[in-house]
């Protein structure tokens, strides 16, 4: 899998004196090399207090812990597909490649630009192109739909 340089994240809070200012501006702290937290909360609504990085390697408990997740995610061709369900509302775009969703009822495929909101339905992703995937991630919980999360 090509490497992608990591993006700048710019997290912004309030100094000693209560202002606004800038409190971590640079790269992402890589994490598997696949999925990159850029920042996570261990709830929702979130606590924008504090000073703390939140950034976090990405793990399947961020799921279930009621907060919120923003990742950037790395898809390789010929990844392991499985189908899933989360109790989760997802939104993502697509940044580079081309990536088949799969869904019980059929599939689209997907590209550069492209939009989804994942509604805690089960699905699965195929990356049938040359190249590596990467798609950007926001994750909130969400009250189950059908027979909920499978993972």
């Amino acid at each position: 899998m090509e490497q992608r340089q990591s993006p700048r994240r710019v997290v912004t809070g309030l100094d000693a004196d209560g202002r606004s200012c800038v409190i971590i501006d640079g790269p992402v702290p890589v994490s598997d090399g696949r999925a990159q937290v850029i920042w996570h909360t261990p709830a929702v609504p979130a606590d924008n207090g504090g000073i703390a990085d939140t950034s976090a390697p990405f793990g399947m408990a961020m799921l279930k812990d009621g907060g919120s997740s923003f990742s950037i995610v790395d898809m390789p061709p010929g990844m392991p597909r499985f189908m899933h369900a989360t109790d989760t509302i997802d939104y993502m775009v697509v940044l580079r490649g081309t990536i088949t969703l799969e869904l019980e009822a059929g599939e689209v495929t997907l590209g550069p630009g492209d939009a989804i909101v994942g509604r805690g339905t089960a699905h699965a992703w195929r990356n049938d192109g040359p190249e590596t995937v990467t798609m950007a991630s926001v994750i909130l919980p969400a009250h189950p739909v059908g027979p909920g999360a499978t993972i």
